[in-house]
């Protein structure tokens, strides 16, 4: 692994189909993809235009503002906005030492945020027992002081969050003012950091052979956020041709349907989505999931058939929050990542969400 002051990639180079860009970290050229993958382009954009439309979930009360961050890689970003939880989705650092990984913990300690969360990445090599030996005798050196964060582990954390205070007169006593604060909430966090293999198994931390099953039935099913390092299957990590994420996440995302799920490890796919467990979402994750080896997918009734229903479904769905108010069960996706693209510098924003 080698790293630059100009460039960090995020994981050893690869390959994972003849259809894929040389680095599967970096977006496919849009005339290759619609060169490649024509009909899978089409229903990308076809599911991701009609989400769009549809109205934000409406939080819950009182609402918590939670603040994402990942992939900061040793960097501090200027710009972190206020919230009740800060969380991050970790690769804190870039070697994994535990000096970088302490530097990180004092900078997130500094933060006003009532509560701080915060995962392991690939990065984060001290974290994992079975890629700390790649340090150096220097580099794992020292001990960690965590102080006031919430290190998540393959863990389940539940927060009583106090949010927000009520206006008040200005002559309110301070009685007043200390009941007029009392606004509780319990929140149910559960963090892991296990990816899908993407470079050596000695260096990057957490990592399971890509295909395997890490996850089914390992995620409590009473989470409202679930933080995890690397995204699901299709949502927000660089998903045309192939995605980078994992299917198996994306199962176990599926049958939890946390409020919230907090990830990163794919710089190029930071932003925010809703997804709506619904029939247009089944039919989108279907034919993303279709491998046509021949005619770019042009000949595969499949997936024609799965464009045409996210389409018919996506206008269904539509009508129904807009005319009639419906929302269904939901969960706000979010990658997270700081880091523009593979660039070695900050320049994505963090990700605001009120829940």
């Amino acid at each position: 692994m080698v790293f630059s002051t100009l460039t960090l990639w995020p994981c050893a180079k690869q390959t994972t189909s003849p259809s894929s860009s040389a680095d599967p970290f970096e977006p496919t050229p849009f005339h290759a993809l619609l060169f490649g993958a024509p009909v899978k382009l089409l229903l990308y954009h076809t599911f991701h235009v009609l989400n769009s439309l549809r109205s934000a979930p409406i939080p819950s009360e009182p609402p918590i503002r939670v603040v994402c961050i990942s992939d900061t890689h040793t960097h501090i970003p200027n710009d972190v906005p206020e919230g009740d939880i800060l969380i991050h989705a970790g690769d804190m650092t870039n070697a994994g030492s535990v000096a970088e990984i302490q530097a990180q913990i004092d900078w997130l300690c500094s933060l006003p945020h009532r509560e701080i969360v915060v995962i392991s990445g690939n990065h984060d090599t001290y974290l994992d027992p079975r890629t700390r030996p790649s340090l150096s005798e220097e580099q794992r050196a020292g001990t960690l002081d965590w102080k006031r964060v919430h290190y998540l582990q393959h863990r389940r954390l539940s927060l009583t969050v106090a949010v927000g205070s009520s206006t008040l007169p200005p002559d309110a006593d301070a009685r007043t003012h200390l009941l007029a604060n009392q606004r509780h909430r319990r929140i149910r966090i559960y963090g892991a950091p296990q990816i899908p293999a993407c470079g050596p198994m000695s260096v990057h931390a957490f990592q399971y052979p890509r295909g395997r099953d890490a996850w089914s039935e390992t995620v409590p099913e009473d989470v409202d956020i679930l933080v995890t390092h690397t995204p699901p299957k299709h949502h927000l990590d660089l998903p045309l041709p192939d995605g980078m994420g994992c299917e198996h996440l994306m199962a176990e995302v599926k049958r939890v349907k946390p409020t919230l799920h907090v990830f990163g490890h794919v710089h190029w796919g930071a932003g925010q989505m809703v997804v709506w467990w619904d029939r247009t979402h089944e039919a989108y994750e279907n034919g993303m999931s279709i491998k046509s080896k021949w005619s770019h997918g042009i000949l595969n009734p499949r997936l024609w058939w799965n464009l045409v229903r996210v389409g018919y479904r996506g206008v269904r769905g539509l009508i129904w929050d807009k005319v009639w108010g419906g929302q269904g069960a939901s969960t706000i996706m979010v990658n997270a990542a700081q880091m523009h693209g593979n660039t070695g510098k900050l320049g994505n924003a963090a990700q605001v969400v009120v829940i």
